[in-house]
């Protein structure tokens, strides 16, 4: 994968790692549930940010070459793809 944002991408995944370590220690530990809920939430939203960032550097770079490359029906297929993925 070339991608410009390719640090922070992997810094990103490495502070959402700790995220999930300590989901996991916060439930041995038995903690209250609401701040193991408040924690599983700041995961997600740190995965659905990691998410937005490739799906703008796919649409604005990859899927481009591809038209330009006449694959057309690729990209698209690509894109509705990606749209049925994002609304689950």
């Amino acid at each position: 994968m070339t991608h410009p944002q390719k640090p922070a991408l992997i810094r990103r995944l490495k502070i959402i790692e700790g995220q999930i370590r300590g989901l996991r220690e916060m439930i041995e530990k038995d903690i209250y549930c609401i701040d193991i809920i408040t924690q599983s939430s700041a995961a997600k939203q740190g995965l659905s940010n990691v998410e937005d960032l490739l799906l703008g550097q796919h649409l604005s770079h990859c899927l481009v070459n591809q038209i330009k490359a006449g694959k057309t029906e690729k990209a698209v297929a690509e894109i509705l793809a990606v749209y049925k993925l994002k609304r689950k």
